[in-house]
């Protein structure tokens, strides 16, 4: 059964930079396989989509608050997809999963659709 890690989270400043990475690891698949996803929780919130990105790489899908600041990528050969997290905000602060799917892009904006899922990685944004 593939397992995910995340790191890369760490603390900054409102309008600094993080780099998320999410490394798989196991299974009988590569990342070509699946469809692979970003979601984080916020205290007291529901999990909320943050970005996916299709098994090809060519579809990649963001949520509108962190479109145009957020940038989601994939390296198959390394087993590990990535979040370049920009301009980030206070509201950005959340635990951040990464999961994956073998559902078809379309649907891939429900956590639903996702079987595997990371621990999660804390991002604090501070003012």
């Amino acid at each position: 059964q593939m397992q995910l890690v995340e790191s890369g989270g760490g603390s900054v400043p409102a309008g600094g930079s993080l780099r998320l990475s999410c490394a798989a690891s196991g299974g009988s698949y590569g990342l070509s396989y699946y469809t692979m996803g970003w979601f984080r929780q916020a205290p007291g919130k529901e999990r909320e989509f943050v970005a996916h990105i299709s098994w090809n790489g060519n579809i990649k899908k963001y949520t509108a608050s962190v479109k145009d600041r957020f940038s989601i990528s994939k390296d198959n050969n390394a087993r590990t997809v990535y979040l370049q997290m920009n301009s980030l905000k206070v509201e950005d602060t959340a635990v951040y999963f990464c999961a994956a799917s073998v559902s078809g892009s379309e649907s891939a904006f429900s956590s639903a659709a996702y079987t595997t899922w990371g621990q999660g990685t804390q991002v604090t944004v501070s003012s």
